[in-house]
């Protein structure tokens, strides 16, 4: 997320308490490489920002007005895909957690685990790393637990995805679009879309979520 000439890490940080806000901006004003472009206090304003600044990561909290953060980050994916984001929330169940990771976040930080981890979400994602706080963390193996544990009871034996499809399964899992992963590996947006739809019946999902706990599972992404 920075580029090859040292430019410094550029962050939007869109949350409706303006003292939210600021305890974000001054725990990231820690860091030298890092610098804050914007603020917002609401979804519509953060996508428009986004559009604007282009940051390279947006750090949104899940329950702002009018456009909240999970359709924000679905649009922000859509329409700034270069900008990786982070969830912000003081909620952590497993529905929650799964509608974050399918609308394409590459991080899940509490509140309550911000002073502690916040730092650590925004250089692992930097890095193009997943950022899951311990308590989510739990969550998300809990539910890969109850998935395996219910594939063994079917008896079904998962298809394996061929080279290509697996770097797509992982591209997709690290909350890349269509469009950036077509970029990557030189093929056409519709190629990677006819990919996508033929590895979601391959292996059976019907959501994003399944596919980024699979991916996780069998260690295509970090964590």
């Amino acid at each position: 997320m920075r580029d090859r000439g040292g430019k410094k890490l550029r962050i939007l940080i869109a949350d409706d308490h303006e003292l939210v806000r600021h305890g974000v901006r001054a725990l990231l004003q820690t860091h030298r490489g890092w610098r804050v472009v914007g603020e917002a206090a609401e979804g519509d304003e953060t996508l428009s920002k986004a559009t604007k600044l282009k940051p390279d990561l947006a750090i949104v909290d899940i329950g702002m007005p009018k456009t909240d953060g999970l359709e924000t980050t679905r649009l922000l994916r859509e329409f700034a895909p270069n900008t990786r984001v982070l969830i912000l929330t003081l909620h952590e169940s497993e529905q929650l957690v799964c509608r974050v990771l399918e609308a394409g976040a590459s991080g899940y930080v509490l509140k309550s685990d911000l002073a502690a981890h916040l730092v650590k979400a925004v250089k692992s994602i930097s890095q193009g790393v997943f950022y899951l706080t311990p308590k989510v963390s739990e969550i998300v193996l809990q539910a890969l637990l109850k998935s395996a544990d219910q594939s063994k009871h079917t008896g079904r034996v998962q298809p394996q995805p061929t080279a290509r499809e697996t770097e797509i399964i992982r591209a997709l899992a690290e909350g890349k679009s269509n469009k950036e992963i077509a970029t990557a590996l030189g093929i056409a947006v519709r190629t990677v879309e006819t990919h996508r739809a033929r590895i979601m019946s391959k292996l059976g999902f019907h959501s994003l979520t399944e596919l980024v706990h699979y991916a996780i599972r069998n260690k295509m992404v970090q964590i």
